[in-house]
């Protein structure tokens, strides 16, 4: 704590005496006094964390996902290094995409009580079904994947979009232009094919992907062939590939490393881990 006084100082008991012997002892008092209260708060010597440092905590364990029938979610081996975009399909998903992975009623009630619209949720649980399949070394729950949805989007609903039931938002997200003006300068990577600027690269769709970014890592979760950052299955199961390449979540370490790696800032992890916790709980 960064304080230069005890919190509780004594209390006087009767009345004080202004004495010469009184006030000469006074210093000595208060000098034992201090350096008493200094070795009690110190503790272990180690400083106590501040509100905005995170700790190696582990999001709680999703609820099991209840697959709907006949859903084949196997991809094949691990996948140890990133998809290269449009040409990187995602295999063995069903032919309708990961949405239609989870138990539908599963997702009406979970939905409601969790507070997350019914269309991302199902791209939240069916991404990381997929996932358990694909990287099973991985253990990403479905509540991370939520909390990162939350916080970069509020589940495809910031400025009163919404996610459509084919998978696509009622209008474009975008995050501003990044001309270093407010935040990182990076020049347009994409001729604006997504974020519909030639000049600048702007952050896109609902788990809000750098154009340069999601060249490299874009996948189809849809299984519709193209890998489009305004999907939502596309997102979510390319943020899922993204954040199990950092390695294995189920540990604290692991699983803030992974989520720093998608915005490197304590408050972000904070955030997202704070949400997390609230849908594992809900």
């Amino acid at each position: 704590m960064d304080q230069t006084e005890p919190r509780y100082p004594p209390e006087p008991h009767g009345r004080v005496r202004r004495s010469r012997e009184w006030l000469a002892v006074l210093p000595l008092v208060a000098i034992v006094a201090w350096v008493l209260w200094s070795v009690a708060a110190s503790g272990t010597g180690e400083p106590e964390p501040k509100d905005y440092q995170v700790r190696a905590e582990v999001a709680p364990p999703a609820p099991e996902i209840p697959l709907a029938n006949n859903t084949d979610l196997a991809v094949g081996g691990p996948v140890d290094t990133p998809p290269s975009g449009e040409a990187e399909a995602v295999t063995g998903i069903a032919a309708a995409g990961i949405a239609a992975a989870t138990d539908p009623a599963w997702i009406e009630a979970t939905a409601a009580s969790a507070g997350i619209p019914a269309r991302m949720l199902a791209a939240y649980t069916g991404a990381a079904a997929a996932l358990r399949d694909e990287q099973p070394g991985c253990h990403l729950g479905w509540t991370t994947l939520a909390g990162i949805g939350l916080v970069e989007s509020g589940h495809a609903t910031l400025g009163g979009t919404t996610a459509l039931p084919d998978g696509t938002t009622s209008q474009p997200i975008l995050g501003p232009q990044l001309d270093g003006s407010s935040f990182e300068q990076i020049t347009d990577t994409d001729n604006g094919r997504w974020d519909g600027d030639e000049s600048w690269d702007r952050a896109v769709g609902p788990m809000q992907f750098i154009p340069s970014t999601w060249e490299t890592w874009g996948a189809d979760g849809n299984a519709d062939g193209i890998a489009d950052p305004n999907q939502v299955d596309d997102a979510v199961l390319t943020t899922a590939r993204y954040l199990c390449h950092s390695g294995d979540l189920s540990t604290g370490a692991g699983w803030q490393a992974a989520v720093y790696s998608y915005n490197h800032s304590d408050s972000y992890v904070a955030k997202v881990l704070a949400a997390a916790t609230s849908f594992a709980d809900s």
